[in-house]
């Protein structure tokens, strides 16, 4: 009788650490789920964009360098395949109102 009584306790002892860890898991399981259908919306905006990308012209490819988008003699060009400059990120580069021509110096490479 006393080891069923000390079994008891044991088990009541237990009881609140695993309604613990089976709230935490099924806390981490509903985050889990909810990050990854963030991530395929977010991925799903991002292929669109990248589809408009290369029809609007404006993407170039420099050799050592890579992908380049925007008009690369703009002083505010971010010189990336991703985004087009501080300014105007989304473009387009032809009328816009921010555009400076780079000023190169001998020291500069020209890209």
């Amino acid at each position: 009788m006393l080891s069923i009584k000390t079994l008891l306790v044991i088990i009541v002892g237990f009881l609140p650490s695993l309604f613990s860890l089976w709230l935490i898991r099924k806390t981490h399981l509903r985050i889990r789920t909810q990050l990854r259908q963030a991530s395929m919306n977010f991925s799903g905006t991002r292929g669109r964009q990248n589809i408009i990308r290369p029809m609007e012209g404006d993407r170039y490819y420099i050799e050592g360098v890579g992908y380049l988008i925007g008009d690369i003699s703009c002083k505010f060009n971010a010189r990336s395949g991703y985004i087009r400059c501080a300014v105007n990120p989304c473009g387009p580069c032809q009328g816009c109102r921010f555009y400076e021509a780079k000023e190169f110096t001998g020291s500069e490479n020209q890209v």
